[in-house]
C-alpha cells in the first residue's frame, strides 16, 4: 500500500515539476542548443564531404542514418517525456529521503522545511557540485573521454550526497570535518579535462559565437536546475504531508505495537 502510494505521489510530482522544467528549457536552453547545433551540423558534414576512403564514407553514412526525433513537435514531445522520467526518478529519491528522516527523527521541523532541505541537497549534490568540475557544454564542443567524465560525475555527486547524509544523520562532532573531506574528494582527484581548445575545430566568427553560446548555456542550465529543485521542494512538501506522512505514521504505529499474547 505504501509503495503504491509512493509511486503515485512521485508521478504527480513528476508531471508538475517535469512540465515546468520543460517550459523553462524551452525558454532558456533550447534556443541556445539549436543555435549551437547549426555550427555542429556544419562541422559534421565536413568529413563526409572530404571522405577519401570507404571507411570514411561508411562512418559518415552511419551517422546519417542514426535516428533522432524530428525538429518541432516530435523533438519537443520527447524532451517533455524525458523530463517527466527524470523528475519521476528524482521525486522517488526525494520522498525516500524525506521518509527516512521522518522515520528516524519525526516531522517536528515540518514537511515544508524537510522538503526544502532535501531539495537543496539534491541541487547541491546532483547539479552544483558536479558542474563545478564539468560545466554544461553546447553541441559541437570537444571534451575529454566520456567514460572518464561520467565516472568523475558519479564521484562528485556521490561525495556530495555522502557529505550531506553524514551531516544530516550523524551525531558525532567529527562528522563536520568528515563531510568536508567528502566534498573535497572529487576535486582532489580532479575532473578530466580536454587538452587544448574545446572549440579548436572552429575559427573566426563561429568560434566566438560558440564561445558565447557556451557561457549562455552554462547560465541556462543553472537556471533550469535551480527552478527544478525549487519546484521539487515546493510540490513535494504538501504531497508528502497529504498522502505519505499519514501512511508512515500508521506504519510506525503498527511496528511499535506489542505482539499479542496467545495465552
Amino acid at each position: 500500500m505504501l509503495f503504491r502510494r509512493l509511486v503515485w505521489c512521485a508521478l504527480l510530482v513528476a508531471v508538475a515539476v517535469g512540465s515546468l522544467q520543460w517550459a523553462v528549457q524551452r525558454w532558456q536552453a533550447v534556443p541556445i542548443i539549436l543555435a549551437a547545433e547549426a555550427f555542429e551540423v556544419q562541422k559534421a558534414t565536413m568529413p563526409a564531404a572530404h571522405a577519401h576512403t570507404p571507411e570514411d564514407a561508411a562512418h559518415a553514412h552511419h551517422h546519417e542514418v542514426d535516428w533522432t526525433p524530428a525538429d518541432g513537435v516530435e523533438r519537443s514531445a520527447w524532451t517533455w517525456i524525458a523530463n517527466l522520467l527524470n523528475a519521476f526518478a528524482l521525486a522517488l529519491l526525494v520522498f525516500v529521503a524525506m521518509g527516512a528522516w521522518a522515520w528516524q527523527r519525526g516531522l517536528s521541523a515540518g514537511t515544508w522545511q524537510l522538503a526544502a532541505a532535501v531539495a537543496a541537497i539534491g541541487w547541491l549534490s546532483l547539479h552544483l557540485w558536479p558542474s563545478l568540475g564539468l560545466p554544461a557544454e553546447v553541441p559541437g564542443t570537444e571534451a575529454a573521454d566520456l567514460r572518464l567524465r561520467q565516472l568523475w560525475w558519479l564521484v562528485a555527486a556521490g561525495s556530495a550526497l555522502s557529505a550531506c547524509a553524514l551531516v544530516a544523520f550523524g551525531r558525532k562532532p567529527w562528522r563536520w570535518p568528515a563531510a568536508a573531506a567528502w566534498l573535497a574528494l572529487p576535486f582532489v582527484i580532479g575532473a578530466p579535462q580536454l587538452i587544448g581548445d574545446p572549440l579548436g575545430a572552429f575559427s573566426g566568427e563561429a568560434h566566438q559565437r560558440l564561445q558565447q553560446l557556451g557561457h549562455d548555456f552554462v547560465l541556462a542550465t543553472h537556471v533550469s536546475a535551480s527552478v527544478f529543485w525549487l519546484s521539487m521542494g515546493v510540490v513535494a512538501g504538501p504531497v508528502f504531508k497529504r498522502w505519505l506522512a499519514p501512511s508512515l505514521d500508521r506504519s510506525a504505529g503498527t511496528a511499535a505495537q506489542p505482539t499479542g499474547s496467545l495465552a
